[in-house]
Order: structure tokens, then C-alpha cells, then sequence
């Protein structure tokens, strides 16, 4: 699912929720006869933002384990294999959905929302990558170790400042990935009242679907750079401590995302 989360308007909300006094304006503590605690407490940091990461992809591979026995199969009918795909799953994906568009308005949540974001999409990965390792052996193996390789490699792209997050990139990821979201919004009710196959190169091997996966994993990729600057911005201008379960909510996002759209390619890149 794309993450277009972390923009100039979550941060200008998240700063107006909170933020540390101006540089040049006075603290003055209360008139108390007991220590005062510093303003300072119970800010954003990278390792509280990290042990949140942490819990959170701990629940979804704890969840995707459960979502992996429940999908029945693989069996065999007519001398094809297939498998039954759970209805708990697809209620995960609506509980997934409904969590990232509350949060976006209610990102203070996240430490509520993102345990259950969670739970619910990892029942579902779990089953969805059941019935692909049905149809293409060792591809969950393959397409876990791509998404992790990415990942480290984005990391340190950003962090030696190769990939510089600045405004133009921010406003051309963002805008690309909520175009990619409305076009999968208008394809999934196309192939609703018209059939499965009305859209068939999203899951074509052809030239052209298996461009259309590598553009829209690489946008995906491109989206973990705007979780990192939204990490170090967040951190710099001392936002409240609840924005670190944002920030890993954010990250969880944007890594399945990069997840099924690596299997999917990786699946069309089977069939050829």
C-alpha cells in the first residue's frame, strides 16, 4: 500500500501539536518547592523510533505466521495445484486500510493503530504469500531477501546523502505515489463489475507489466528515503514522543507495500 504519509502537512500538524520553545524565548519553571522536570522529556528520538520499528514488524511476522497456516493448500484439483485463500485475510486488508487513513488525521494514535495496522496486514501477507509460494517455489524467500536488500541499501544511500530528500523529491514521490494510488483504487473497481482479466497486464509478463512493477517498486523504494527524512526532522525539531510510532507506522507501510510489489514482479518475472 502506498505511504504518502510523511508530507509538509503532517509535519507542520505534527509541529503545531507539539514543539520545544523557540530559540531565544526564556523558560521560566513553575514556582514549586520540588525539582522541575525539563521540558526536554518525552521527545522523538532514533532509538525510540527503532524499538517501536521493532515491535511493530515483530506483530506482523508473528501475525503473517498465523495468516501463512491459514491459508488452505496447496492441494490438488484436476492435476492443478491452488489453495484457499482465507476471508480473514481480506478483513485484514480493510483493517489495514481503515489505519492508515485514520492516522493520517490522527497520527498521535499510531501507537494504538499501529499494533493493530500490524496484526491485520500480517494475517494478510502471510496468506497472500501462502498462495504465491503455491504457484512459484522459493519466491517468499526470494522477495523477503529483495525488500531487505532495498531497504539497506536506501538507508545508506540517504545516510551518505547520495539520495538528498529535498522539496522538489518530496512533492514528485508524493504526487507519484497518490497517482499510483488512485490508478489501483480505478483498476480494483474496474475489475470489480468487469472481470478479473479487464486489466490484465498488472499481472502480465509482458514488457509492459513488468516495467509498470519495476516503476512502482522502485517508487516504493523512493518512499523509504521521505520515512528517514521524516525521522531526522522529526527528531531535530524535538516532536512529541507519540511521533515515533508514526514514524515506525510510517516505515511498516512502505515496507509491505515494497513487499507485494517485489513478489509481484518477481512472480511476472517467472512466467516469462
Amino acid at each position: 500500500m502506498p505511504n504518502p504519509m510523511f508530507n509538509e502537512s503532517t509535519m507542520r500538524k505534527a509541529s503545531q501539536t507539539w514543539a520545544p520553545p523557540q530559540p531565544g524565548t526564556d523558560y521560566i519553571p513553575p514556582i514549586t518547592d520540588g525539582p522541575v522536570t525539563p521540558w526536554r522529556t518525552g521527545v522523538m528520538t532514533v532509538g525510540g523510533t527503532i524499538s517501536a520499528t521493532a515491535v511493530l514488524f515483530g506483530l506482523l511476522l508473528v501475525s503473517a505466521a498465523f495468516g501463512w497456516i491459514a491459508a488452505e493448500g496447496p492441494t490438488t484439483v484436476d492435476g492443478q495445484e491452488t489453495f484457499q485463500f482465507p476471508a480473514l485475510g481480506l478483513l485484514g486488508i480493510l483493517v489495514g486500510f481503515a489505519c492508515v487513513i485514520f492516522l493520517y488525521f490522527k497520527p498521535h494514535l499510531a501507537k494504538i493503530l499501529g499494533p493493530i495496522y500490524a496484526v491485520a496486514q500480517g494475517f494478510f501477507l502471510g496468506a497472500i504469500s501462502k498462495g504465491y509460494e503455491t504457484y512459484y517455489d522459493g519466491i517468499v524467500v526470494q522477495a523477503a531477501g529483495a525488500t531487505i536488500a532495498v531497504f539497506g541499501v536506501m538507508l545508506v544511500l540517504y545516510k551518505t546523502g547520495i539520495i538528498k530528500v529535498t522539496d522538489r523529491f518530496r512533492r514528485i514521490v508524493i504526487g507519484a505515489t497518490l497517482g499510483i494510488m488512485v490508478f489501483y483504487g480505478v483498476c480494483f473497481l474496474i475489475r470489480l463489475f468487469a472481470g478479473a482479466d479487464s486489466i490484465s497486464f498488472l499481472a502480465s509478463p509482458s514488457l509492459l507489466g513488468i516495467g509498470f512493477s519495476l516503476f512502482v517498486a522502485g517508487l516504493a523504494a523512493m518512499n523509504l528515503a521521505l520515512d528517514f527524512d521524516f525521522i531526522d526532522r522529526g527528531v531535530e525539531q524535538g516532536l512529541s514522543k507519540d511521533f515515533e510510532w508514526y514514524a515506525a507506522f510510517g516505515i511498516l507501510v512502505t515496507v509491505v507495500w515494497l513487499y507485494l510489489e517485489i513478489l509481484r514482479l518477481l512472480a511476472k518475472l517467472r512466467e516469462r
